[in-house]
């Protein structure tokens, strides 16, 4: 399963403990030289940026239709890390963006791309048996 992610699931799995239970759903996740930029270089010191940094099922690919890009940052009002996480994804056939901010969720589905947010990823992870307190870490 290819799979791709914005910064913001990582940032709030990380904020809730559980990044690390990402790769027990997907195995490898990848994203953009834009969202690794936006969590661990912008973000240092901050919730994600080191388990980003670290996190050997990890990928960072830049994306390689350059001027694709720049055009939808250019037409919509979205940050270079969302645009950057579906253009990835449509780049390399992904079969699932790790996406949360609703401008970005419908432009991946306008690309036909599959995707869910940090919310789908922790029902996921309980329906799995590796969560306990699924409410607990909604509420939180």
């Amino acid at each position: 399963m290819t799979v791709v992610s914005d910064a913001s699931p990582l940032i709030t799995l990380a904020r809730i403990n559980c990044f690390d239970l990402l790769p027990k759903l997907y195995g490898r996740v990848y994203i953009s030289t834009e969202v690794y930029n936006e969590v661990v270089i912008a973000g240092a010191g901050l919730a994600g940026a080191t388990q980003v940094a670290h996190a050997d099922w990890i990928e960072v690919r830049p994306v390689q239709n350059t001027a694709a890009l720049a055009i939808a940052i250019g037409k919509m009002r979205l940050g270079a890390g969302e645009l950057s996480a579906v253009v990835l994804a449509g780049e390399l056939k992904a079969d699932l963006v790790l996406i949360d901010e609703r401008k970005a969720r419908h432009s991946a589905r306008d690309e036909g791309l599959a995707i869910i947010g940090c919310v789908g990823i922790l029902e996921d992870l309980y329906e799995q048996g590796d969560l306990g307190d699924l409410r607990g870490l909604i509420k939180s």
